[in-house]
């Protein structure tokens, strides 16, 4: 993807970033065009301190004022000698802001189930492997944090993308849970707990057809499914 390649011409260029790899859609082969977000990791050889902070700032907003524009383009900045420890938050550039987040156990068994180098190592080569237990660790690990937060505040479903991603997280939370491997987004919404005219709404986003579905109702379908999710994740844990 060439604005791919321009990004990794771009971070070549600091001296300081040694390797990148595609994680998310574009990894598994369910990118969307114009709906999937652009989601990178790359590697550094030392700590990311506030003037290279400022300076992939800089390369993100260029690059999403240009090329990037509308790609929504974002890279979580890890630095290689803290990659065994996965509570550590890295600078992480999303949705137009550098946010400290860790590398969830989802995004690292993306990387070295289906990721690719756009230069430097192979993700197998620099990441520990991801066995079944370990997915169904990582995916355990969102539910009962991330999800559960959101679950506990009904209010924030009424958010239609929220709403969506919730539905299609819960359908991939579940399989992993089940089987230890990941879901494309795709295919979770075939696996929603929604009834089917919803189920047919979300896959029209998917394709990104401008379809809206009722605000209300959605939220309401949405939120009963995370919190019957959450609480089946937490029971396995006890």
């Amino acid at each position: 993807m060439p604005v791919v390649e321009r990004f990794a011409g771009d971070l070549a260029t600091l001296g300081w970033v040694t390797d990148l790899m595609v994680a998310g859609s574009l990894a598994t082969g369910d990118y969307r065009p114009g709906v999937s977000d652009l989601d990178l990791v790359a590697l550094t050889d030392g700590p990311v301190d506030a003037a290279r902070e400022a300076r992939l700032a800089a390369v993100h907003r260029r690059l999403d004022a240009g090329s990037a524009a509308g790609l929504h383009l974002g890279c979580v900045y890890v630095d290689s000698a803290t990659i065994p420890d996965g509570d550590r938050r890295h600078p992480t550039w999303t949705h137009g802001q550098l946010v400290q987040r860790i590398l969830s156990g989802v995004t690292r068994a993306e990387l070295v189930r289906h990721g690719h180098a756009v230069f430097g190592r192979p993700p197998g080569e620099v990441l520990p492997p991801m066995s079944d237990d370990d997915v169904r660790a990582a995916a355990r690990a969102e539910l009962t944090g991330y999800w559960a937060w959101a679950a506990r505040r009904p209010w924030l479903w009424l958010d239609p993308t929220l709403a969506d991603l919730g539905l299609t997280s819960m359908a991939r939370g579940r399989h992993a849970l089940r089987h230890g491997d990941l879901l494309s987004k795709t295919r979770a919404i075939e696996a929603a707990h929604a009834p089917a005219w919803l189920i047919g709404q979300l896959a029209a986003r998917r394709r990104g057809e401008p379809v809206s579905s009722p605000r209300i109702r959605t939220a309401l379908i949405a939120w009963r499914d995370a919190r019957r999710t959450v609480a089946r994740a937490r029971r396995q844990v006890s």
